[in-house]
């Protein structure tokens, strides 16, 4: 067995804590700093020493960010690496009978959970991919700003008090925001360009019906980081669930039944992402048109079949990434 480091991580310190031999133990608070990283993982490498093991496995929530810096040192030292879904953990420590909450509990709680659970690792995710994330993240919180602002300009040109001040002022910040907006587009593409992952990629992925330019950038995200957070072995139903697409029924004896619905619990951009590319890949002549007529002539309601269908695109997504291969109609006409 490994040796299961737990690191809660804040903006400015790290708390680490291992569990060896059924025992606890909290080593000193580091700074979230590149020089406390050395420390911790020289003082995390002779503790694993001292215990016979070569391996380090680095049990890690994800703190805001402020986590990425240690995680991608602990790449590069060897270590395995699991950044683990803090609702499980939550879960977890509640099932432990753990009721209080410092940084130091939960540090040893990560390494507990590490312990008992022996989560599988990640793998790093890809750099290009990983600065495609990067970017699509600022250009969605660029496209939130603007549509605040321009909600202002609307609220300002319909109230006679506004001072034309102000309105100059919105109307500035909404063209220095659209002048970001294309930056970052260029940016986007030119690492599309130039990616030998990304780019032709790109070109597989638009070959499945109902993919387009928007759709097939959150795609490519999407599917690199489960590609990493599963370690290359998700599969076709896992990616469904991660995303939120997967069906959740509801019922309980004999007289509690609800509609069911889909989980919800994945990318909330992702799933209107694809749901865009469904209900614009449903008008052509391709096998999700016949697919969504199929899911109607058994009594679906249009955007029950639509969500279908973002399913369906998803899988057949999936299926050309792990391939390698485009999108061919004659292999999923029988099965639709």
């Amino acid at each position: 067995m490994p040796l299961y480091l737990g690191v809660d991580v804040s903006q400015a310190t790290l708390d680490a804590g291992i569990v060896r031999d059924q025992q606890e133990e909290l080593l000193p608070r580091y700074r979230n700093t590149k020089a406390s990283w050395k420390a911790l993982g020289k003082k995390a490498t002779q503790l694993a020493e001292t215990q016979g093991e070569t391996t380090i496995h680095l049990i890690i929530e994800p703190t805001g960010g402020y986590e990425r810096g240690f995680v991608d040192y602990a790449y590069s030292l060897g270590w395995l690496v699991t950044v683990v879904n803090p609702f499980y953990v939550r879960r977890f420590i509640q099932g432990q009978g753990q009721r209080g909450k410092t940084d130091s509990i939960d540090a040893l709680m990560l390494a507990r959970y590490g312990v008992q659970q022996q989560p599988e690792p990640q793998w790093q995710m890809a750099a290009d991919a990983r600065e495609l994330q990067e970017l699509l993240g600022r250009r969605d919180d660029l496209k939130k700003l603007l549509q605040a602002e321009r909600n202002r300009l609307k609220q300002a040109k319909h109230n006679p008090r506004t001072p034309m001040a102000v309105r100059r002022s919105i109307e500035r910040t909404i063209q220095n925001l659209e002048n970001e907006h294309k930056a970052l587009d260029k940016a986007i593409q030119e690492l599309i360009r130039s990616s030998h992952q990304l780019g032709p990629m790109e070109i597989l992925l638009r070959t499945t019906p109902g993919v387009g330019p928007k759709v097939v950038l959150r795609l490519l995200t999407l599917f690199y980081r489960f590609h990493a957070l599963t370690g290359g072995k998700g599969t076709a139903s896992q990616l469904v669930a991660f995303l939120g697409l997967d069906p959740q029924p509801y019922e309980s004896g004999r007289s509690i039944r609800k509609r069911s619905t889909i989980s919800r619990m994945g990318d909330k951009a992702g799933r209107a992402d694809l749901y865009m590319g469904a209900s614009g890949g449903i008008r052509g002549n391709n096998p999700l048109r016949t697919y969504y007529e199929r899911m109607i002539h058994r009594g679906k309601a249009h955007k029950v079949a639509v969500v279908a269908c973002s399913r369906k695109l998803l899988v057949w997504a999936w299926a050309i990434f792990s391939s390698g291969q485009p999108f061919d109609p004659q292999r999923v006409l029988p099965n639709s």
